[in-house]
């Protein structure tokens, strides 16, 4: 079953930005307009780049969309919210409030890590030291989820799975910004079809690079190019009123991969309109949408020639809460001033939430955060001028591990930590690793350099437990 319910949020007020900044802020000769007329302005605080950066409107909605698979035994509900990230205090609330009834197994909620939505975390409000989430626009995400997961139970119908890839075609949609280069550029696509009419209930479709190709001038709220690509995907893709591609139908799920890295679509990479031939450097709605239209068609072209057709298969599943000390001095900060608002264990222990499913053929693995794909893909190095003369650690790779066939990984679900760094390419003392001038950005949003052993170790006996089902 599918269901997509939207989670945009309300934008009030305007604003004008004096000196183009981006920032809101009085003391540069800002102003607004009072839309609702209460008296004060009502920001809307745009996460992901830096503070200050108030919503001046909506371009177009942020979703939750949800896929939920039944075997007879076991319900597994797959949520994909158009966010920056989503703490696991919250993802645990919201299991609270799913009905005993909806028969739910486990629910995995997954942020694509959007730039240009809500802050959700309370890193991006109006300074540092002022959390960026509004409460009630946090109830409304979690009622709305609650709600597609509920819909998408009553939407289910037998169906069956078509599992499509294509692991090369997007390598020109994103860079990697930090040597080693890995990326982790494969399109892996599940397509749900009703057994007895043939219909397309919906697809799930994961890729791995940074929602922020709109970058950090945007003030207007959008899902990025994950809008792009479902769009695309579930109506067709169009030059103009002129349409190029049928879409399939359905709802459109996308989920985010091992983002870490950093994977994104810098203004430094031109993308290329797969339709129309021109190129776009600097980020616009333009660049934005012919990367979407470019995925899109590659995940359509994919869905043509699926490689396997499951009818029948069971589920396991394996999870399990984890704890990650905070060595980050602003994330510590963070909790005691309560910007960063979610529990700890005993003296700055994160408790998070590892998991691990299998259907048929089909691997899955959800990390709670930004893993660099190289733990993923494999690639870790061990660079002249890393902070602890040691060989790499995170070995072997986490899809190496993974017995299936078509092996998902789910980036920052059930939580968001931040980047998880190869410890062996930690890097904030000088020299440098790859000879760089400064260090590599990465570590400044990481609780550590243990956390990524940490998470390997405990994602390699998850595995083995799990395969032993």
């Amino acid at each position: 079953g599918f269901a997509a319910l939207t989670i945009t949020p309300e934008v009030p007020d305007r604003w004008t930005d004096k000196n183009n900044d981006t920032e809101y802020s009085t003391k540069d000769g800002d102003t607004y307009t009072d839309g609702n007329g209460n008296g004060v302005f009502d920001p809307v605080w745009i996460a992901g780049f830096g503070n200050g950066r108030a919503a001046n409107g909506i371009h177009d909605d942020l979703w939750a969309r949800t896929m939920v698979i039944d075997d007879g035994s076991s319900r597994i509900a797959i949520v994909a919210i158009d966010a920056i990230g989503y703490f696991n205090d919250d993802v645990i609330d919201i299991r609270s409030r799913i009905p005993k009834s909806a028969g739910i197994t486990y629910a995995i909620v997954a942020s694509n890590h959007d730039h240009e939505a809500p802050d959700l975390m309370g890193i991006w409000g109006e300074s540092p030291l002022k959390s960026g989430v509004n409460t009630a626009y946090m109830e409304h995400v979690k009622n709305q989820v609650v709600k597609s997961i509920l819909a998408a139970v009553e939407k289910m119908r037998p169906a069956t799975l078509a599992v499509s890839e294509d692991l090369t075609g997007a390598i020109p949609l994103v860079k990697d910004t930090r040597k080693p280069e890995v990326m982790d550029p494969g399109l892996r696509i599940i397509k749900a079809t009703d057994k007895e009419t043939g219909a397309v209930l919906g697809s799930l479709i994961s890729w791995a690079d940074h929602p922020e190709t709109l970058w950090s001038d945007n003030l207007l709220i959008s899902s990025d190019f994950p809008h792009y690509v479902r769009d695309g995907v579930e109506k067709g893709v169009y030059n103009k009123d002129s349409l190029v591609k049928p879409g399939i139908g359905g709802v459109a799920v996308y989920i985010n991969g091992a983002i870490g890295g950093l994977m994104t679509t810098h203004p430094s990479l031109t993308i290329k309109d797969p339709v129309t031939g021109k190129e776009f450097s600097e980020p616009t709605f333009e660049k934005t949408e012919a990367q979407g239209k470019a995925l899109a068609l590659l995940a359509l072209a994919a869905m043509e020639k699926p490689i396997v057709i499951i009818d029948t298969a069971a589920i396991t599943l394996v999870a399990k809460t984890v704890y990650f000390p905070v060595a980050n001095k602003l994330f510590q900060l963070g909790t005691a001033v309560g910007t960063l608002d979610r529990g700890t264990t005993g003296w700055m222990k994160m408790r998070s939430e590892i998991s691990a499913f299998n259907i048929g053929p089909l691997s899955f693995v959800t990390i709670p955060g930004e893993i660099y794909p190289e733990i993923v893909n494999g690639g870790v190095e061990a660079p002249a001028g890393q902070d602890f003369a040691i060989a790499p650690v995170e070995t072997p790779p986490i899809r190496e591990m993974m017995t299936g066939k078509f092996k998902f990984i789910f980036g920052l679900a059930n939580d968001e930590i931040g980047y998880i760094v190869p410890r062996s390419q930690w890097d904030v003392t000088a020299p440098y690793t790859y000879s760089r001038e400064d260090s590599p950005y990465g570590e400044e949003n990481s609780l550590g350099p243990e956390t990524a052993p940490l998470l390997h170790g405990q994602i390699k006996s998850l595995l083995k437990e799990l395969n032993q089902k």
